[in-house]
């Protein structure tokens, strides 16, 4: 199975990128996926990221976890488009693993009710969106509700990498991951 990761320009690069690099640690398959209608997008630092797809090439039938990294306008661009709104439904209903951080739960994943009546974080400031459609807000790093992990920062990027594969492979290999990152326990909280 492969994971997809979508870009849309003005993406969050800590959020995005430490995904990709800690689930490839995990030997996990993750896509980078642009909506842009080319092969790049540039985050909202500047940084210009050459994806491995695009959108309307890609083949999601395989898909593992539907991830959507934060930042604005990067959130709000992944709102608007559309298809991915209808892809991200149609894979909660089977019920695939999705996951966001920072502005993307609320922004992207709850206007979808993909988090109705789940609880949920988001970056501070976005509650409200948030629990307008039907998910319960915690001021928590990382939330993981059995197919669902949302995050709510780029600090808490690594913890919601971890997460994801603690989510697809186990607790003892995310910590190998961890440590292998020297991010040990004890040092800070873990959410696998």
């Amino acid at each position: 199975m492969t994971s997809y990761i979508f870009l849309a320009d003005g993406f969050e690069e800590v959020e995005a990128l430490t995904v990709v690099d800690v689930m490839r640690r995990a030997g996990m398959a993750v896509r980078t996926v642009s909506i842009t209608g080319d092969h790049h997008a540039t985050g909202a630092h500047g940084v210009k990221v050459q994806t491995d797809l695009t959108f309307k090439t890609a083949d999601f039938s395989d898909a593992e976890w539907l991830i959507v990294p934060g930042g604005m306008p990067g959130s709000e661009n992944l709102h608007k488009f559309s298809a991915l709104g209808d892809l991200l439904r149609v894979h909660a209903m089977h019920p695939g693993k999705i996951a966001g951080i920072c502005a993307a739960p609320a922004v992207v994943l709850a206007p979808l009710g993909i988090l109705d009546g789940l609880t949920a974080t988001c970056y501070p400031g976005f509650e409200k969106a948030l629990q307008e459609h039907g998910a319960k807000y915690v001021d928590d790093r990382v939330v993981v509700h059995e197919n669902i992990i949302t995050a709510n920062g780029p600090s808490s990027a690594l913890l919601f990498a971890l997460s994801i594969v603690a989510n697809s492979l186990g607790d003892a290999h995310a910590r190998e991951i961890a440590t292998g990152m020297l991010l040990y326990p004890g040092t800070t909280p873990f959410y696998f």
